[in-house]
């Protein structure tokens, strides 16, 4: 029987020398430290307040242990984040997910976990299955209480908005 690795792909040899040229990745990385860092300077906090919006609608709604495990995964995503441990793209695509779920748009949030989940595991594992879970448990809140998350203000179940002065003020 052939081994499996004879298969019809192209030999390891056939790829040749890389062309000549100013194809070199090499300056763009030492040259410029602060170029990646600055592709996705958004704060932790406009991905973590959003995210923590939406866990505190879901809470009337979800079981205790449930909501309590998505709030230690985004704590490890907040410190991940303000420790400088996340890439620029994973920074990326949180920022569009929590957008996208502003939007009340669950599908899209959850496409941008997936492509997060495919290409990013290692970065990614130990929190996004809480993400995960909270994309799941927005799907299924009543309308009213997904738009008091969507206006940023989560205070009230009653579906009544409190967008006072915050802590800051």
């Amino acid at each position: 029987a052939p081994a499996p690795a004879a298969a019809p792909a192209a030999p390891p040899r056939a790829l040749g020398p890389p062309p000549p040229g100013p194809v070199n990745p090499g300056p763009r990385e030492s040259g410029r430290p602060s170029e990646a860092a600055a592709e996705c300077t958004v704060p932790a906090a406009a991905v973590l307040a959003p995210l923590r919006g939406a866990l505190a609608a879901c809470r009337p709604a979800v079981q205790k242990q449930v909501c309590d495990d998505i709030g230690r995964r985004l704590t490890v995503l907040e410190e991940a984040w303000t420790q400088g441990k996340l890439s620029a793209p994973v920074r990326k695509r949180m920022s569009l997910l929590v957008q996208e779920l502003q939007q009340q748009r669950c599908d899209a949030a959850d496409e941008i976990h997936r492509s997060l989940m495919v290409d990013h595991v290692n970065e990614v594992s130990q929190w996004l299955v809480g993400v995960k879970r909270l994309i799941a448990e927005m799907r299924s809140l009543p309308a009213a209480e997904l738009a008091a998350v969507t206006e940023g203000s989560v205070e009230g179940t009653d579906g009544s908005t409190k967008a006072g002065p915050g802590p800051e003020d």
